[in-house]
C-alpha cells in the first residue's frame, strides 16, 4: 500500500512539479547568464531547484560541516558519487557557489544541457585521454574568485552503494590550478532512487563538508597517496551499510 502511494505521489505530484520547475529553472538561467552575471544566474536559480527537489521528494536532510570554508577561496569539491539526487543535495545544500565538471552526454539534456553550457560548466569526454587538459584549460577559464568546482571522482555513480575508486582528474585539475581540494560524503541518494529506475522512495539525505586539503604540496610523486587519503576521508563519512 505504500508503494502505491509513493507512487500515486510521484506520478500526480512529484513529476509534474519537478520538470516544470526544471524548464524554468533552465530557462532563468540562460536569460539571466546572457544579461546577467553568471556567477549569480548560473548558481542561484539551481540552488533554489536543487532544494526543491529534496523537498519535493519527502527527504529529510542534514548537512555536516566539518569546518568553515573561506567565501573568497575557490576549492575542488570531491563527493562521492550514490545517484541522481547527489546534484539536487550538492546544489541545494552545499551553500557554495559551484560549476560542475560533468559527462559530455549531459549535455544533450532538453534545457538542462544548454542552461549548463551557457552557465559555464564544464563538460569533459571520458572517452578521451587527451581531453584532459582541455578540460582544465576550460575549467580555468570558467572559475572566478567567487566560484568552486565540482567534480565526482569515481566518474560515474555507484552500482551497489559501495564507493569506487577515485581516479586521477579531479586532483591534477585541482593541482594545475592551485586549488585546496574538499572531499565531500553523500548518503542516502542510493537508496532515495536506485540505479536504473525513476521511483523514488523516500528516506534521509546527509551531505558532509569535510575539512579543506592544501594541493600546494601535490605531486606527481606523492599523487596515489594523496587519492588514497581524500578516499578515505570521503569513505569515514559513508554510513555503515555503503562501506
Amino acid at each position: 500500500m505504500k508503494k502505491i502511494i509513493f507512487l500515486l505521489y510521484e506520478l500526480l505530484i512529484f513529476a509534474p512539479i519537478f520538470i516544470l520547475a526544471t524548464i524554468i529553472t533552465a530557462v532563468i538561467v540562460m536569460i539571466g547568464c546572457l544579461f546577467g552575471k553568471k556567477t549569480f544566474w548560473g548558481y542561484y536559480p539551481p540552488h533554489l531547484w536543487g532544494k526543491l527537489a529534496c523537498r519535493l521528494a519527502l527527504c529529510r536532510i542534514k548537512v555536516v560541516r566539518k569546518s568553515k570554508l573561506d567565501p573568497n577561496q575557490s576549492y575542488v569539491f570531491i563527493p562521492n558519487h550514490q545517484g541522481a539526487f547527489d546534484i539536487f543535495l550538492i546544489y541545494g545544500y552545499l551553500n557554495q557557489n559551484i560549476k560542475w565538471v560533468q559527462k559530455q552526454e549531459l549535455r544533450k539534456i532538453p534545457f538542462v544541457g544548454k542552461a549548463s553550457e551557457i552557465a559555464g560548466h564544464v563538460f569533459v569526454d571520458q572517452s578521451n585521454l587527451k581531453s584532459m587538459k582541455e578540460t582544465i584549460t576550460k575549467a580555468e577559464a570558467q572559475l572566478t574568485k567567487d566560484s568552486s568546482m565540482v567534480i565526482f571522482p569515481e566518474g560515474a555513480r555507484t552500482k551497489t552503494g559501495k564507493m569506487g575508486r577515485f581516479k586521477r582528474g579531479a586532483f591534477l585539475i585541482a593541482k594545475e590550478m592551485n586549488l585546496p581540494i574538499v572531499p565531500v560524503t553523500v548518503n542516502g541518494p542510493y537508496d532515495l532512487m536506485k540505479i536504473k529506475t525513476y521511483l523514488i522512495n523516500p528516506c534521509k539525505l546527509e551531505l558532509i563538508v569535510h575539512e579543506p586539503i592544501s594541493t600546494e604540496d601535490l605531486t606527481d610523486d606523492n599523487m596515489s597517496e594523496f587519492i588514497n587519503k581524500c578516499t578515505e576521508i570521503v569513505h569515514s563519512g559513508l554510513w555503515d551499510k555503503y562501506k
